[in-house]
């Protein structure tokens, strides 16, 4: 390695001009050491393809990184305010990367494994300028990992307070600058040209006309380089990536404006189009400032803290009462069941913790705590019930985050948005050819129409409205549904929603009532200790049978249950110094059932491998549900899958319509192959149940919607979770859903009708640029505030508002 005074050379990492000492490495050049280290650091992994993703695809790093500059967070405190996950194998961890910029950052960020064998995988949200990160503690450290970022060029923001409000704050008053600028330009340009609008020949000669050409020139130089920069850097990655996006077409306008006035001045013929150049820009960011606020008036993203009522079972003065997790306050203690999400860090205080961390991991295998043990928020515990303690304020939006797992997503592409790609990518292209065709004929007719021809097709033609109208429409949706207790997993689910032909039930906890359904229990007389060991085991449960068998024998007091497991379809196996207790089906429990036993439904209870008795339960359906089969038996093929005995098929029968569509005796599997053969005839399938022991198939089906008594019960698989007390309003929730999509249609028409008839003025060369750059961003209000009035509308015609 050596030093060579070579000034003007471009850094092979970050692209930087290298007006000072140059460092030669391995036959190339670099502005700083840092930047070489990176290029080693690549080389030596074999991950010199980076560099080909993009000319300028580092950061500059003019001073390496410090090897104490982190040394901060070895420390145990600090580590536990950031970390969102922590194992013996595993640690996750989300960072801000404010430097983030381009593809290649992206493709860097995403292959860290390859500079660091202790880093498992990272994953970037690029709008965000987040990634997320997991590693292994035994092969690597945080610190070394925010070092090896740092080293990169792209040093994390690790900042414990609302850093995303604080950089978005930031890009506001940028924006608000260049409007600030591009107007104070605008305001003096069309003042020095006042003698041209008015035709004032005194004013008008040569020298003057020569002055303020070259005052308007000196005014729009910040417009062109400051205000306007944002157009130009966007297009220009974009083009570099073979993407041509909205902004090439603006930046064209602009460009093309600035060079005619510049040559007007220049060559002494006119004082140019400046008036028109910072006004374009003016009005551009005026609207894009206006489209910002608007969008954060009406936003839809999908952070449900402000409206999803996640609830959890808390033990207050003695007494257990729920309350919304955004309630919880660092001290409460927490009774978390059988299958139930652990919303928030907490100690462990009271039971056996086999915590199930798949939906934060992907790994199913328990992880066993002991008392004063630190659990993790999204953990979800598998055995008997547990107390905690919290010690960190819920996060909502990290639930948020945990619902929209990759672990479990579908991968379902979106219609609408992939049209609505198509269309808006095609559009561009056509809007180029249509204003260079423009441009080059009014050149032959006449030359003083040509720029105001182009430049107005550019603008005027926007496909911003198309892209506008999907989002703004699902998303005022979501907030309609949210609002009805109806909890969207994401926006595309209104989409899936709407093209639902076939729909399944579950039968108890979905069309039964467990509050209302009525219980007996037959057999052997129980004692007081075996009825209140009973209670104390089905207590542990959160199935609806269980439930309500608690109940049914109340108190307060609960015994100590050495071992609990919960057998999905078939019952709940238990110890109880050293007493086996086991609660489940017949068929499970290897009783057989004579033709009249099958007249209700049975829940048997073996006490030390020996029968004692059942419990009947009678059960009440819900409110509204003989009108629900009514209404859907019209446009929908409906299905009963249930996993208990048939007692009730002639019942159900008459609700249905046809028994043939009921089945019972269904296991989980069973529910999952029955609607995967539906799928394989072309049908798209929304399963309705409790979310238990529905899961598997609220997965697999197009649609899982899960019904709960409260929202304690967070399910990942499904893609709704309703109030139960909502359950009568499903017709509506699906023909709301289908005139959001009929909504979104109309706005498509709206939008292209409006660029064709815009376009047909700007290629007359009659319509101003400046007035086109007013339309431009106007279409888009005028799509955002359609697509949201339309959908209110629709909702209240649903009476959903």
């Amino acid at each position: 390695m050596k030093a060579n005074a070579i000034p003007s050379i471009s850094c092979y990492h970050c692209g930087e001009r290298c007006e000072e000492e140059v460092i030669s490495f391995q036959d190339h050049s670099f502005c700083c050491l840092g930047c070489q280290k990176v290029y080693e650091i690549l080389s030596s992994n074999e991950l010199c393809d980076y560099y080909q993703l993009e000319s300028t695809p580092g950061i500059t790093q003019r001073n390496p990184v410090a090897a104490t500059k982190f040394d901060y967070l070895e420390d145990e405190l600090v580590q536990a305010k950031l970390i969102q996950y922590r194992d013996q194998h595993q640690v996750q961890i989300q960072f801000h990367i404010p430097m983030m910029h381009c593809a290649s950052c992206i493709w860097l960020l995403e292959h860290l494994y390859r500079l660091d064998q202790g880093v498992k995988n990272s994953r970037v949200n690029f709008l965000k300028k987040s990634l997320q990160l997991s590693f292994d503690p035994s092969k690597t450290s945080l610190k070394k990992v925010v070092h090896l970022l740092s080293s990169l060029g792209y040093e994390p923001a690790l900042n414990l307070n609302d850093l995303e409000h604080q950089v978005k704050k930031d890009e506001n008053r940028r924006l608000l600058f260049q409007i600030g600028v591009a107007g104070f330009c605008f305001g003096n340009i069309m003042l020095i040209s006042f003698p041209e609008y008015f035709g004032l020949d005194s004013m008008t000669r040569v020298a003057f006309s020569s002055l303020f050409g070259y005052l308007n020139l000196g005014l729009s130089l910040p417009v062109f380089f400051y205000s306007s920069q944002d157009y130009f850097i966007t297009a220009w990655k974009g083009l570099k990536k073979k993407h041509v996006s909205i902004d090439v077409p603006l930046a064209l306008g602009i460009l093309v404006l600035f060079l005619r006035s510049l040559y007007d001045v220049v060559s002494g013929t006119g004082i140019g189009y400046f008036d028109t150049h910072a006004g374009l820009v003016f009005f551009l960011l005026i609207g894009k400032w206006f489209q910002q606020r608007t969008f954060d008036t009406l936003s839809f993203e999908r952070d449900y803290k402000s409206y999803f009522p996640v609830a959890v079972t808390v033990r207050k003065n003695g007494l257990e009462t729920t309350m919304p997790v955004t309630q919880l306050q660092i001290g409460d203690r927490l009774i978390i069941r059988n299958n139930e999400l652990i919303p928030a860090d907490s100690l462990l205080m009271k039971g056996k913790a086999h915590i199930d961390f798949s939906f934060v991991t992907g790994e199913s295998q328990p992880i066993e705590k002991v008392l004063g043990e630190l659990i993790y928020a999204g953990g979800r515990q598998t055995g008997e019930t547990i107390e905690l303690e919290v010690c960190k304020k819920v996060n909502q939006s990290y639930l948020t985050q945990l619902w929209n797992s990759e672990h479990f997503s579908k991968n379902r592409e979106s219609r609408i948005q992939s049209f609505q790609q198509k269309v808006s990518k095609v559009f561009t292209y056509v809007l180029l050819l249509i204003a260079f065709g423009s441009a080059a004929f009014w050149a032959l007719v006449d030359p003083h129409l040509s720029v105001h021809a182009f430049t107005s097709v550019l603008i005027i033609a926007c496909p911003c409205a198309l892209a506008l109208s999907s989002p703004f429409a699902l998303g005022t949706a979501l907030r309609i549904f949210g609002r009805n207790k109806f909890y969207l997993k994401s926006p595309e689910t209104v989409e899936h929603l709407a093209r639902i032909d076939s729909i399944v039930f579950d039968k108890t906890g979905t069309i039964t009532q467990p509050s209302e359904s009525n219980i007996q229990y037959h057999g052997k007389t129980l004692t007081p200790l075996q009825r209140e060991v009973v209670r104390s085991v089905t207590k542990n449960s959160v199935h609806p049978l269980s439930k309500k068998i608690a109940h049914f024998y109340g108190g307060s007091e609960t015994k100590k249950i050495d071992q609990f497991e919960e057998l999905t379809g078939k019952g709940i196996q238990a110890c109880w110094e050293s007493v086996n207790i086991r609660i489940g089906s017949a068929k499970w429990l290897g009783v057989e059932l004579k033709v009249e036993d099958a007249l209700d439904t049975r829940v048997y209870l073996e006490w030390n491998h020996e029968i004692l008795g059942y419990f009947s339960i009678h059960h009440q359906y819900r409110l509204g549900l003989s009108h629900l089969i009514r209404t859907w038996k019209k446009d929908y093929s409906l299905h009963l899958l249930s996993g208990d005995n048939n007692q009730e098929r002639t019942r159900l029968g008459h609700l249905f319509g046809d028994e043939e569509q009921l089945f019972f005796h269904q296991s989980p599997s069973d529910k999952m192959n029955f609607i995967d053969e539906l799928q394989k005839r072309n049908k798209n399938v929304m399963m309705i149940g409790d979310g238990l022991n529905d899961a598997g198939a609220l997965k697999v089906a197009d649609v899982g919607l899960s019904i709960t008594e409260d929202t304690a019960h967070f399910s990942p698989a499904s893609d709704i979770i309703m109030d139960a007390s909502k359950f009568d309003h499903l017709p509506q929730f699906l023909r709301f859903s289908k005139r959001t999509l009929k909504v979104i249609k109309m706005s498509f028409f709206i939008s292209l009708t409006y660029n064709i008839i815009g376009l047909a003025f700007a290629v007359q060369g009659t319509l101003s640029p400046i007035i086109a750059a007013i339309l431009m961003p106007l279409s888009s209000v005028t799509i955002i505030s359609f697509t949201t009035l339309a959908t209110g509308w629709m909702a209240r015609k649903e009476k959903l508002s």
